[in-house]
């Protein structure tokens, strides 16, 4: 490799490494917030909520890759047009592949990357992930008794207890469950007590009444002594770990299990995730053409309307939601499949025709116009919020 062509491959590879860090970790912390009901409703410790939060990023990692490329690969060539570096390669007699070459490079290793990455870690975090969610559901059922608490047993049924008294029972029980449709049912009892009996998980609760609210509005309401709610079907319910085709490892998409419940119920689910596995590492080549298409020769972006990384990430946007489009109908829609693969070899083809040919890719003058005109304002306000807090005020006659 020449000195150039490393130059240039170590000034992308840092960006492509900040790049990819930043856009992780908003994209990560913005996932992790999704997260923290898992501390709070389950009561699980801080360590098993950052296990969680860390289990997060091999799904990440995938997508947010071929974004990265895109902004290392277009804001280095940007940044040497602009410092006169691609002018001087073109007339001390280099050639293209001296710029394509170290930039393929790093594309194929970023998707080399991306698909170990999608085909063994992001399986292996998942299951981890549904092992340690199945755990937390079903210590709820036992963290119930906390006091001064509401707790979501299941979806439409949350349990309250008030206090606990000195005796080991329970005050204050309040049960609200309204799981089945247009009824409404309100539980209220003085005192009672969490116990198990015949490998059931009881709750009993003494000297209450029942809300009974019907579809009509009409409410009754019923008295008791003694009441068992029975909280054993949650509990097994909740120790099972159900396994969906994103959970599972490629090897066994290939060969799924005829006896796999998942599989009976929809196997056109199994062979789109296989798809989608087998052509997303695709999209960090495609999308590194894409940037040498949009800035990889020697010209003048002054009298461009916007910054050729705009331009290079609204593109990959584009076909990056035609992949996402796809992936999601080929669940649904056998031929569909087809456009899953297509997607990213058309838009490589795409690219090196641009590149081939000597043209500039570009977005459509009325879009172009579109985006400079929402970065403008945003610019504008940007600058009206920094004049504002530090008290100054332009000046007279500026624009």
């Amino acid at each position: 490799m020449k000195v150039v062509e490393r130059y240039i491959l170590r000034r992308a590879f840092a960006v492509f490494i900040a790049a990819l860090t930043w856009t992780l970790v908003i994209v990560w912390t913005t996932q992790v917030l999704g997260r923290i009901d898992l501390v709070t409703d389950s009561g699980q410790s801080a360590l098993t909520f950052f296990e969680v939060a860390a289990l997060i990023l091999p799904t990440l990692i995938p997508i947010v890759v071929p974004f990265a490329v895109t902004i290392a690969v277009a804001l280095t060539l940007s940044s040497m047009n602009s410092d006169s570096e691609l002018v001087i390669l073109n007339a001390a007699g280099a050639s293209r592949m001296t710029v394509i070459r170290p930039i393929l490079i790093l594309a194929i290793g970023a998707s080399l990357f991306a698909f170990l990455v999608h085909n063994i870690a992001d399986p292996m975090a998942r299951q981890r992930n549904r092992e340690l969610i199945a755990t937390s559901r079903a210590d709820l059922l036992s963290l119930i008794i906390q006091e001064g608490t509401f707790r979501k047993v299941d979806e439409g049924l949350f349990v309250q207890v008030g206090e606990r008294l000195p005796n080991g029972g329970l005050g204050g029980i309040f049960v609200a469950d309204s799981r089945e449709p247009n009824i409404d049912l309100v539980y209220y009892a003085k005192d009672g007590s969490f116990v198990e009996r015949d490998s059931k998980q009881m709750l009993v609760m003494n000297d209450g009444v029942i809300h009974r609210k019907a579809p009509g509005g009409e409410v009754s309401v019923i008295s008791f002594d003694s009441y068992a709610f029975d909280l054993s079907e949650f509990s097994a319910a909740a120790k099972e770990v159900t396994m969906q085709p994103k959970d599972r490892s490629t090897a066994y998409l290939v060969n799924p299990s005829p006896s796999d419940k998942y599989y009976q119920r929809n196997p056109r689910l199994f062979t789109a995730e296989l798809d989608r596995r087998f052509t997303e590492w695709l999209y960090p080549i495609a999308f590194a053409l894409i940037a040498l298409a949009v800035a990889g020769d020697a010209r003048s972006h002054r009298e461009a309307r916007i910054h050729p990384l705009v331009t290079a990430i609204t593109i990959a946007l584009f076909f990056r939601w035609l992949g996402f489009f796809a992936g999601s109908k080929a669940e649904t829609v056998a031929w569909v499949r087809y456009v899953v693969y297509a997607v990213p070899i058309a838009t490589s083809l795409i690219a090196i025709w641009f590149i081939r040919t000597n043209r500039s890719m570009e977005l459509p003058v009325s879009v172009a116009d579109r985006i400079a005109s929402v970065v403008a304002q945003i610019r504008d306000k940007l600058t009206a919020l920094r004049l504002r807090f530090s008290g100054g005020a332009p000046r007279q006659g500026a624009a």
